[in-house]
């Protein structure tokens, strides 16, 4: 049960920046709009989320950018960590990748209070990558190395998308975090889009560890598409880390997450051809031949877990199947901008707002809002790089 004494936040801490306010690209595959300024906008005043992580932070230029909104006034720092801008508070992050000897990449998501000490992360960083105005960049260091560095910045690591097949810590990385890191030093898992609560707590070693469900946005749009509810005291970072550790009535309150079959890397499916593989897959495609096969998350759980469903620990919070405005069916953009105009954020047309005043707007397509909301919709599993798809089936 939650603690009312204290109110809930909403929190996405997985977002990236797609290019500097100069031009430069930051992540290659993410929009030229996501720049910082636009991000903290978005979340602000049309996502209605008041916590995020953005994870391309160690960037100079960005960097240079968020000194600028804090010398005019539009950003300032928390003595808590963080930085607020309007109705959001910013957590400093970068996503970095990291290849063990003998085994594959994966990608971690680090966390630190403060810009100086981010800036201090960047010196680091510069030293063990090729490029660091880039993110996602692989880094010349160990897991445990990489820890014990943001540990010492009074920061936190989480492993980003921890079961995707590309770049996830148990889908190309290892079956035991115990192999390749400290568990102790993690405060947190990611999900991802393909997984929830019910399918990853059948993996024991993961019970002592929060679940946190984020965007992993590329676009404005994408902000919130994953995020959670945080019960503290103020949106800031040494909230946020109290929640993460359930301490002094701090929690995650619940995850909000896409349905498990929306995500891309769901079910075992041919690359080539988009055949899925319901069952074990060998590494040829039975339709067309090809050597695409990629491995599904639900295939990759299968394999680790030793405990049956619903063996869930005590402090873990309900997993909501979540279906952003973007994915329902017959709200396009249109619709979208007459929602936001009417009712502001989408936290407030997707938790608040009831069927009567949703009707008022968009007429009969409130019922599919509405059907949302209580897990009345049909999901087209998705797989091999390629979204579900949301039907009104049900």
């Amino acid at each position: 049960m939650c603690n009312t004494a204290f109110p809930a936040f909403f929190a996405d801490l997985h977002i990236h920046l797609g290019s500097t306010m100069s031009g430069k690209p930051v992540k290659i595959t993410a929009s030229r709009k996501m720049t910082l300024s636009a991000v903290l906008e978005e979340a602000s005043e049309r996502k209605g989320i008041e916590l995020i992580g953005i994870i391309d932070s160690h960037v100079p230029e960005v960097q240079q950018e968020l000194r600028e909104l804090m010398d005019r006034g539009q950003a300032i720092p928390l003595e808590e960590g963080g930085v607020r801008y309007k109705q959001t508070t910013l957590i400093l992050g970068a996503e970095v990748e990291v290849k063990e000897a003998g085994r594959g990449e994966a990608h971690f998501l680090c966390y630190v209070p403060t810009l100086d000490a981010m800036q201090s992360f960047t010196g680091w960083l510069a030293r063990r990558c090729r490029n660091v105005t880039l993110s996602s960049q692989r880094i010349d260091c160990t897991i445990v190395q990489l820890q014990e560095q943001v540990a010492s910045l009074g920061g936190l690591v989480i492993p980003a998308h921890i079961f995707t097949p590309h770049k996830g810590l148990y889908g190309s990385c290892t079956d035991h975090i115990a192999e390749v890191a400290n568990p102790a030093l993690f405060a947190a898992v990611e999900l991802g889009l393909s997984s929830n609560t019910e399918m990853a707590d059948q993996i024991s070693e993961l019970h002592p560890l929060p679940f946190v469900t984020n965007s992993d946005a590329h676009s404005l749009s994408k902000i919130g598409r994953e995020y959670q509810s945080i019960v503290m005291k103020e949106p800031n970072f040494r909230e946020w880390r109290l929640a993460l550790t359930h301490a002094e009535g701090h929690m995650i309150a619940a995850n909000y997450g896409l349905h498990p079959e929306l995500g891309k890397y769901h079910q075992t499916s041919c690359q080539a051809c988009g055949t899925p593989f319901p069952k074990e897959a060998t590494d040829r495609c039975a339709a067309c031949g090809k050597k695409a096969v990629i491995r599904g998350v639900e295939e990759r759980i299968r394999q680790l877990a030793d405990l049956e469903p619903g063996i869930h620990p005590v402090h873990r919070p309900a997993y909501i199947e979540q279906f952003p405005l973007e994915f329902l069916p017959g709200i396009g953009p249109k619709r979208r901008e007459q929602l936001y105009r009417e009712f502001g954020t989408e936290m407030n047309i997707l938790h608040r707002v009831g069927e009567a005043d949703l009707s008022r707007v968009i007429g009969e397509l409130a019922n599919v809002i509405i059907r949302a909301r209580v897990g009345e919709l049909t999901v087209n599993a998705g797989g091999a790089g390629t979204y579900g798809k949301v039907t009104m089936g049900k």
